[in-house]
């Protein structure tokens, strides 16, 4: 089994517009950008220095029809792509986007758990893992969190596929229980049952930033829209919940100022 397998490895956006995102996340993280060449797709290349940590590309046509909304998608490796399709259907998830390759990158498909949460299956071409970031490094990842149709059918689902555990435990209150999850033993993220209200079971994707108050600014001033924040968090990081100027949701973690 690969070193990377079960970790999350990549993140990207979809979105309506991305020229007007790509100024937004630009602005907003500090993300330096850049076409990736591939020659068959529309694909730009976030970085943090000369470190790739995510990308940025228009909704599929199939997609859009389909009634795909502007969304982050993270990528979780596997060791053999169909066969985790198939374990994921078998798992009670569903297969959006059947296997297929990105020639020079990888295979990869898009899938769901159970409840409707979407994420991507992925093998790259290179078994090498890319040496992680310091904590708190700006511009990379700093938490994964899965707003659950259920938190404990949900993590039976995530654990029995990538074998994922169970960290520590917080009481909310009335907002149940939050769990957090260990990936290869490192505290990864959490997942919790999501609110009433919420829509439809989702993952959100915390991005590090230097200090969130001015994050913030960053984003009301770029089109965007602050949903919850900024709080602090068990740790003492303070976070904030977004949307950009298309509709993707997304959050931002950091010291507060």
């Amino acid at each position: 089994m690969s070193k990377s397998h079960g970790k999350f490895v990549w993140y990207d956006v979809m979105t309506t517009d991305t020229k007007a995102a790509e100024s937004f996340y630009r602005s907003v993280i500090g993300w330096d950008t850049s076409d990736s060449g591939m020659t068959d797709r529309s694909y730009t290349l976030l970085c943090v220095g000369s470190t790739m940590v995510g990308g940025l590309m228009p909704i599929p046509e199939d997609a859009r029809r389909a009634g795909v909304r502007p969304a982050w998608m993270g990528y979780i490796a596997v060791d053999d792509v169909d066969v985790y399709a198939k374990r994921v259907k078998s798992a009670g998830g569903a297969i959006h986007r059947a296997p297929e390759d990105i020639p020079g990158v990888g295979r990869f498909a898009v899938v769901g758990d159970p409840h409707g949460a979407g994420f991507m299956l992925f093998k790259g071409t290179s078994d090498e893992a890319p040496v992680p970031a310091p904590a708190g490094t700006p511009g990379h990842i700093g938490w994964r969190e899965l707003h659950a149709g259920d938190l404990e059918g949900a993590f039976a689902f995530y654990s029995g596929l990538f074998g994922w555990t169970k960290a520590e435990a917080l009481d909310m209150g009335p907002m149940g229980l939050y769990q957090t999850f260990a990936i290869d033993g490192t505290q990864s993220g959490g997942i919790m049952t999501k609110t009433p209200q919420t829509p439809g079971p989702f993952w959100l994707y915390y991005f590090n930033v230097a200090a969130v108050e001015a994050a913030m600014t960053r984003v009301k001033s770029g089109g965007g829209q602050v949903l919850n924040g900024p709080h602090q968090v068990p740790g003492g990081s303070w976070i904030i919940q977004c949307f950009d100027p298309q509709g993707a949701m997304f959050a931002l973690v950091g010291p507060k100022s």
